[in-house]
């Protein structure tokens, strides 16, 4: 972990701790496992995965109905790694 994948990581933790208090059930175990994911290529730097699991994440994140905790979270993980320079997107945002 460096300086400047800290924070990312602290709230990655956290997402992934909001993550650990829903029902389980298939997509929630695929989010989760697309959450680690993500964790593990914050932590190894790793751009297109980074890129990669952020879609992944975000797109699991809809398909349980996005839980308002789990969402605020994963913005948190989102505003850290873009302040970081990590580029979180395939496109610009509108």
């Amino acid at each position: 972990m460096s300086a400047r994948t800290a924070e990312a990581l602290g709230k990655l933790d956290a997402l992934l701790q909001a993550l650990e208090q829903l029902g389980r059930n298939p997509n929630v175990d695929r989010l989760l496992d697309n959450a680690q994911a993500l964790r593990r290529a914050v932590a190894a730097f790793h751009m297109e995965a980074i890129r990669f699991r952020m879609f992944s994440v975000d797109r699991d994140l809809k398909a349980i109905g996005d839980p308002a905790g789990a969402r605020h979270s994963f913005e948190d993980v989102r505003q850290a790694l873009e302040a970081a320079g990590f580029h979180t997107r395939s496109h610009t945002a509108p």
